[in-house]
């Protein structure tokens, strides 16, 4: 099968790689179909927006014709990682470990497919929990150098505020796993956050000792906003794949508020549209920017929740904030259905001055102004019957002032009964 090794241009292309070893030998492992794997610590019984990323570096690897291997850390989930973190993590029981474990295996399978040994998922406690102390610390243990296990950034972090024994035991586990999976899976790549690097390289060399055969690493970069907050995270809350705790419309809406400069960004990294159509959108602004955040929020909403919770979620949000235009040419290979695409385009449309809008325009005048009504007469009358409506909201008094609140960026939207709809946009 070849261009196997083509999945690693695409990760680096779309920014998946913070750093990696050799890419030269990398490739060459690369060349044939090849297993890797990522952790996920089951902390809680969901996944976030938090952890898309290592899970779309999945569904490329995948894509290319490569086994991904998802290890849910069932067994180095009763130590805790301390990796990032400034305090030690809260331990969970066995019987908590194992309910979330089960709960995120359902949860990858929407984005990977497990059939036939495509992917697997695999839980570490299966080989973890059983070990022999005294035989682990001479057969692995001697391995490692606690000078130079002090000396990784995420020791060190921890040293000034503690750092316990049980937690310094964490990179000879993930270490062992890694070495686990080599052995018995074949699986000599591993991939993480950049926080990760001390441990998988551990791993990597221990590999080397065991085995006496070369690992490899791909790490991704942490990433935050382009406000600086941490990814997934808002001010209610963490943004959670599970339905059942952010449902598909707020999953939708957290992607639909993007910033501006992260949209392209997120489309590289959280879609699968092909990247030279994501480049061909690289310096648009305005609206059309707007267009591209509501195509990143259909796209990912759909990769969690599949096209009918997406769809769902884009008619409601339409419904509740007024519809954007998707010019038929921008993100073509966008899932979203041509025919909505066409509606959405068929919306006519009247840009009003951003000034007037702050004053805010009585809304007799603005359904006359837009040809929603022949005169300004008209409109009082529609007001006065409760057929007039400002994004889906009915308009009590003809002198109502629609401002900038009910435009924002994204356009707002005006209904002279149920079947006349003109959406209206800010223009400076």
């Amino acid at each position: 099968m070849p261009g196997l090794e083509r999945v690693l241009d695409v990760l680096a292309e779309r920014g998946f790689v913070a750093q990696s070893t050799d890419r030269n030998e990398l490739r060459r492992y690369m060349e044939k179909p090849a297993a890797c794997y990522v952790g996920f610590d089951p902390t809680a019984d969901s996944l976030h927006v938090g952890h898309l990323l290592p899970i779309m570096a999945l569904v490329h690897m995948q894509r290319f014709g490569h086994r991904p291997i998802v290890l849910v850390g069932g067994g180095t989930g009763l130590v805790g990682d301390p990796s990032g973190k400034t305090e030690m993590r809260q331990l969970l029981t066995i019987e908590e470990i194992n309910y979330n474990a089960l709960a995120l295996k359902r949860q990858l399978s929407a984005f990977l497919d497990f059939s036939d040994g495509k992917a697997l998922l695999l839980n570490n406690a299966d080989w973890l929990v059983g070990l022999q102390y005294i035989e682990f610390l001479r057969d692995i243990g001697r391995h490692f150098s606690v000078n130079r296990m002090l000396a990784a950034e995420s020791y060190k972090q921890r040293l000034e505020t503690g750092l316990n024994f049980i937690e310094f035991n964490y990179m000879l586990l993930q270490a062992y796993d890694f070495y686990y999976l080599a052995r018995h899976y074949d699986c000599y790549l591993q991939m993480g956050g950049n926080d990760q690097w001390g441990n998988i390289v551990a791993g990597i060399e221990l590999i080397r000792r065991k085995e006496a055969r070369e690992a490899f690493a791909i790490t991704f970069p942490l990433l935050t906003t382009a406000s600086g907050a941490k990814m997934g995270k808002t001010a209610s809350g963490a943004v959670w794949l599970s339905s059942e705790k952010t449902s598909p419309f707020d999953f939708y809406q957290y992607w639909v508020n993007t910033d501006d400069n992260d949209v392209v960004r997120f489309l590289r990294l959280y879609t699968l549209l092909p990247i030279d159509e994501i480049r061909s959108v690289e310096a648009l602004e305005g609206q059309q920017l707007n267009a591209c955040k509501t195509i990143l929020a259909y796209e990912v909403t759909a990769l969690a929740h599949g096209y009918k919770e997406a769809h769902a979620a884009f008619e409601s949000a339409t419904g509740i904030f007024g519809r954007r235009d998707l010019p038929e040419d921008l993100l073509p290979s966008s899932s979203i259905p041509r025919k909505v695409k066409e509606e959405l385009k068929a919306v006519p449309t009247t840009g009003i001055e951003k000034s007037r809008l702050d004053a805010g325009i009585p809304a007799f005048e603005l359904f006359a102004e837009v040809g929603l009504c022949r005169s300004r007469g008209e409109a009082r009358r529609l007001i006065q019957q409760g057929g007039a409506y400002v994004n889906d909201e009915r308009i009590e008094e003809h002198d109502y002032r629609i401002d900038w609140g009910h435009v924002g960026d994204g356009g707002g939207l005006l209904k002279a009964g149920k079947k006349k709809v003109h959406r209206i946009r800010a223009v400076e």
